[in-house]
């Protein structure tokens, strides 16, 4: 009897087991079929793909032509350098920023701090919209539309992100600063020397996820910018759309959207581990 009870558990756990790999396959498959369909459109003809009644899940001649295509059509290699500096320059301030006030509301004392943090975190119940035509109107009165620094200004803090890590840097031991106290430490010392590198994985997370923010942003830069010089990826495809091209040329802008995509997803695949380990840290005491 135990020997038959022992056998029933075991064929009932590595049935359970496969329904799981099953639904994980069954999911994985859902979450990159979207991105196959864009690698493969993007590399049809344009003339086999409008001829497609029913769409193929593969193709015989591959071709290029459409990357060229999107190219051609829009300053697409503008539009990725001016993503990339104002991915650098925001990604950068906003680290700064964030650190010294995630430190300040983790460890400094001051009256009236918690009240507010308090407000702080209230802030996060604001709609973005809201935030957006505040800011919008902000800028705009300042003169600095179509700038960088216009772009800019608004992305360099974060109170998620400030949270975030200010939740993280309260688990490193108060008796580390109290110790560093004693030995004439600064607390901008402390800061760089201690706290820094225990929280890296945490700070390199919140880096990567502003450097998406960054690169996937459009409603703020589709509001302060009409001058093509200043445009983003993200107003590239938009306007490689609304020029009719992209209408008529599905494959190339399948092209345009793969070549923006490319960076994002090595920057996840590089740092994916670090990006777990960060954001398991940041939601875990002890």
């Amino acid at each position: 009897m135990t020997k038959i009870t022992g056998k029933s558990a075991k064929v009932r756990r590595k049935s359970v087991q496969i329904l799981i790999y099953v639904l994980l396959t069954f999911w994985a498959v859902m979450v990159l079929f979207p991105f196959y369909w864009m690698i493969l459109t993007s590399i049809k003809e344009y003339g086999a793909y409008n001829s497609e009644f029913i769409p193929q899940f593969y193709t015989l001649s591959p071709t290029m032509q459409n990357y060229i295509d999107a190219f051609r059509t829009v300053p697409l290699l503008d539009y990725l350098a001016n993503t990339l500096i104002f991915t650098i320059i925001t990604t950068t301030i906003m680290m700064v920023v964030i650190t010294l006030a995630a430190f300040a509301f983790a460890r400094l004392e001051f009256r009236g701090k918690n009240i507010v943090f308090t407000i702080f975190l209230a802030l996060m119940m604001i709609p973005n919209e809201l935030v957006i035509i505040t800011n919008f109107a902000t800028i705009t009165n300042l003169g600095l539309r179509n700038t960088f620094l216009g772009l800019i200004l608004p992305s360099v803090t974060s109170v998620f992100y400030i949270y975030l890590l200010r939740e993280n840097f309260a688990q490193v031991p108060d008796s580390l600063y109290y110790a560093a106290k004693v030995d004439g430490t600064s607390d901008i010392k402390y800061l760089v020397k201690v706290m820094v590198p225990i929280c890296r994985p945490t700070l390199v997370t919140i880096g990567i996820l502003k450097v998406i923010e960054c690169w996937n942003s459009y409603v703020w830069p589709r509001a302060i910018t009409d001058d093509e010089k200043y445009f983003l990826v993200s107003n590239g495809i938009q306007e490689l759309r609304e020029n009719g091209f992209g209408r008529e040329n599905i494959p190339a802008m399948m092209a345009a959207v793969v070549v923006i995509s490319i960076p994002l997803i090595l920057l996840f695949l590089v740092f994916r581990e670090k990006i777990m380990e960060g954001v398991s840290r940041g939601g875990t005491k002890g």
